[in-house]
């Protein structure tokens, strides 16, 4: 299958879309894994849907997730097919269309929202107030966390990252706990919660 962004005429190609390991991917905060018990979750760019998972060995009951990746997608309905003690759902979503987009995850919440290496993707293509919208629906969403991971192969980027974060986000009723600079190769993330 041929996303809008593979040249006409290619072949796809497996190829690695993510900095480390689906493993190492929560650096920083991997205490909402241990907080994952009977919990949902939505993964914003979930790639393949291995960062859900590891959600779902944590005791995760919901795992949803969308990408603009189709490969990805169907992989990460292949990997969730087996788990009958978690409800899963993964679609292909252009994120670019804003909240009309998610009309299949409609009147969903989530305990955890994730947005891991994504945010910054959909600054570069979209405008800040349709960032902002998107930011706020997904943090509406959220009753419990959203969590956020930077870039690493931007890092100057990442704290006007977290204060758009901190803006859009408080609006809707979250604020900032925690900050995690600790994960060298991934480079910094951040945990925002209900109040």
């Amino acid at each position: 299958m041929v996303d809008k962004f593979t040249p006409v005429g290619a072949k796809y190609t497996v190829q690695r879309r993510v900095a480390g390991y689906h493993d190492i991917r929560m650096d920083g905060m991997v205490d909402l894994l241990l907080r994952a018990k009977g919990k949902s979750v939505f993964d914003i760019g979930c790639n393949r849907g291995l960062v859900g998972f590891e959600f779902a060995n944590n005791g995760a009951t919901v795992v949803h997730g969308c990408d603009i990746f189709p490969e990805g997608i169907n992989t990460a309905r292949e990997v969730f097919a087996d788990l009958r003690s978690t409800e899963s759902r993964f679609e292909v979503v252009d994120l670019t269309r804003g909240p009309a987009a998610l009309s299949a995850f409609v009147g969903q919440q989530y305990d955890f929202t994730l947005c891991l290496a994504t945010y910054h993707k959909l600054k570069r293509i979209m405008n800040p107030a349709d960032l902002t919208a998107l930011m706020q629906h997904f943090g509406k969403w959220t009753k419990g966390y959203f969590a956020w991971r930077g870039t690493s192969d931007k890092p100057e980027e990442n704290d006007e990252e977290i204060s758009n974060l901190d803006s859009d986000l408080k609006q809707v009723g979250l604020i900032r706990i925690h900050t995690s600079y600790i994960s060298a190769e991934l480079g910094v993330a951040a945990i925002w919660a209900r109040t």
